[in-house]
């Protein structure tokens, strides 16, 4: 029993990676087509490195710059910038909800983490994630915590769970008892009851144009009364925050990758 429970931990695991690749190849492949065509390029395997430099120089996923550069209407031909038009600036929004002292602005991984953290440290507990919305799926950003079996079930969620219902209606969402709670799935429940979460709450991330970039879910060892109000405000504030940066994010550090991208690339072709 010992052997075939861990050999459907290594499947689990192998079917989860298999998921990632899976919708993350087909947005890069495209992307690597459009540039390709765009620069002229011999292989498409120019255009992945094209891809992998600008990503990394932004400290951002390989999948959001190929997202982006599928979605952001190219540069006019033989432009020397990709969006020339564009504020070089947007305003920051402030991150002191966070209470996280000075932090790396551009570094998405720094500022998820200490989002994550504040909720972490308001709802009293040590474990909880943090997921993206990206094509209408919930996608896992960070976690903490939390075992591997559960990361890699919920490495996408576009299911029926508290954190896709605080995603849709744009409100915070508190499960005070998953074991008897009507809003999953049994195998959502199981993995969540198997991982030593027995409650969760979860906090979208909203900016002041009221869409929705993701949420922000603490789980708990024991099921939940509730929040106080006061505990309600600051992850409130909390959402909000991190809803305008990641606006933010999106208008200057994504464009700048792109802007990057395509500086590499014309440097490319005139060597």
């Amino acid at each position: 029993m010992e052997q075939l429970r861990a050999t459907a931990g290594r499947l689990r695991e192998q079917v989860a990676e298999l998921e990632v690749r899976a919708r993350a190849r087909p947005r890069i492949a495209l992307a690597e087509g459009i540039l390709v065509e765009r620069y002229r390029l011999a292989h498409a395997e120019d255009a992945f490195v094209l891809l992998r430099q600008a990503s990394q120089h932004a400290n951002i996923k390989l999948h959001q710059l190929a997202t982006a550069v599928v979605r952001t209407p190219g540069p006019a031909p033989g432009a020397e910038r990709w969006l020339p038009e564009r504020a070089r600036h947007a305003a920051l929004p402030s991150l002191d909800a966070l209470r996280a002292g000075t932090l790396d602005v551009r570094n998405q991984g720094e500022v998820l983490g200490a989002a994550l953290q504040r909720v972490l440290t308001v709802t009293g507990t040590d474990m909880g994630n943090v997921q993206l919305l990206e094509d209408d799926v919930l996608r896992m950003a960070k976690h903490a915590g939390l075992p591997r079996h559960f990361t890699d079930h919920f490495a996408f969620v576009d299911g029926s769970t508290s954190c896709s219902r605080a995603a849709e209606a744009s409100s915070q969402v508190t499960v005070k008892e998953v074991a008897s709670s009507a809003g999953f799935g049994e195998e959502d429940r199981r993995v969540i009851l198997t991982s030593g979460s027995r409650a969760c709450h979860s906090v979208p991330l909203v900016d002041g144009h009221r869409t929705v970039h993701g949420v922000i879910s603490s789980h708990h060892a024991r099921p939940l009364a509730g929040f106080t109000q006061a505990q309600l405000r600051e992850l409130h504030a909390a959402g909000r925050t991190m809803g305008e940066w990641i606006r933010w994010h999106q208008e200057t550090v994504l464009l700048d990758a792109l802007e990057d991208l395509h500086q590499l690339a014309l440097a490319g072709r005139a060597a």
